[in-house]
């Protein structure tokens, strides 16, 4: 198992291509994903009317579990076997993982997808949050300038919303609590030594499918679900599928893309390719109503998460300097302060480990 476990968050690609390449391949992996399955699942719950969004999220997890234990039946992937151990490794993701499949599910179905995307940008700044306390990153004033544009831009837009929906506003801004909230969790629990990337994923969706199942079935969701009228409709069943198999690739890519960048910088991926999806929307979909003041906090929110794109990105693709483990004074391995005085001299590389202080990531900017 111990070697399981030491493979279980290992990329062969990461080997082959420079660390910059990799973080920028990964985010833009997360954004198509993210890009593709809100306009499906747009159209199967608004376009179809498919009234039971939890039995989608079932679907979406049924996939996850299927596609990870069959490629780890065939040996293209590792992760480690059960143990009594993992519940408490992964706690709390598993509850997180079921908020935030649900109530991203359930806001979809209720909002306009301008509307949608705008309100999802206040999962950045919440995700910043969550990094300053649980993870103890810090980020520059820029980085804080830009989160701020985002969240401006989002409450001029919601503020002149002129299809104002209460229930759908109050799942969105669910969704942006638990998604900030399993970005972060899920950074700190990806630890190649113990669960890795694929072992999160799959034992997330095993925990949570069966009890995703009981609450469908006592809301009348899954009820729902059997007797919907588009079932011999072989468009809407592969569409169905689609998102079901969407649903994994959106959640691999966001682990991918939190494990080689950071939880805030996979949020505002998604931010930015919200620029596409607002913009879309206004063309197609037939729910948006415009006016001034939205279209102008839609550019607002745009603007900003393209300036923190480029400040994360331009960071991300200098050439970092290699750790010289020879030249820091034994008394200062182990120190506070002298953790603190690699960082800042840049002679700590993104997630080197440095014997006596363990593994150390370093701020974007």
């Amino acid at each position: 198992m111990a070697h399981q476990a030491d493979g279980a968050g290992a990329d062969p690609t990461s080997g082959r291509l420079p660390s910059g390449v990799v973080q920028l391949l990964s985010a833009l992996f997360y954004g198509t994903c993210s890009f593709l399955i809100v306009l499906v699942n747009k159209a199967l719950l608004t376009t179809y009317g498919f009234p039971s969004p939890i039995v989608l999220g079932v679907g979406q997890m049924a996939a996850t579990i299927m596609i990870l234990y069959v490629s780890k039946l065939n040996k293209i992937i590792h992760f480690p076997d059960f143990d009594r151990k993992i519940p408490i490794k992964l706690f709390p993701l598993p509850l997180l993982y079921v908020g935030n499949h649900i109530s991203g599910l359930s806001s979809t179905s209720r909002l306009s997808l301008p509307m949608f995307t705008v309100l999802r940008k206040f999962t950045i700044p919440l995700t910043l949050l969550l990094e300053t306390i649980v993870l103890g990153k810090q980020y520059s004033m820029n980085i804080i300038v830009s989160v701020f544009a985002i969240v401006l831009g989002a409450v001029v837009a919601a503020g002149s919303d002129l299809a104002f929906n209460l229930e759908g506003y109050i799942f969105v801004f669910l969704n942006d609590i638990f998604t900030a909230a399993n970005g972060v969790y899920t950074k700190q629990k990806m630890d190649p030594k113990e669960l890795g990337k694929y072992g999160v994923l799959f034992y997330n969706a095993c925990f949570m499918i069966i009890p995703t199942l009981i609450l469908s079935f006592s809301t009348g969701d899954l009820q729902q679900a059997t007797e919907f009228n588009q079932w011999k409709n072989v468009l809407f069943v592969l569409q169905f599928l689609l998102s079901c198999f969407l649903g994994f690739l959106l959640m691999y890519s966001a682990v991918l893309c939190s494990y080689y960048n950071s939880a805030l910088t996979t949020a505002v991926v998604g931010a930015v390719k919200n620029v596409s999806i607002a913009y879309i929307g206004m063309v197609v979909g037939g729910d948006y109503i415009f006016s001034v003041s939205n279209f102008i906090g839609l550019n607002i929110c745009m603007a900003g998460g393209l300036r923190y794109s480029f400040l994360t990105l331009s960071s991300q693709l200098k050439p970092k300097q290699p750790v010289d483990e020879e030249n820091i004074p034994p008394d200062l391995k182990s120190s506070t302060l002298g953790q603190d005085c690699r960082q800042t001299c840049g002679l700590v590389a993104t997630r080197a480990v440095v014997p006596g202080c363990g593994e150390v990531t370093s701020p974007h900017l």
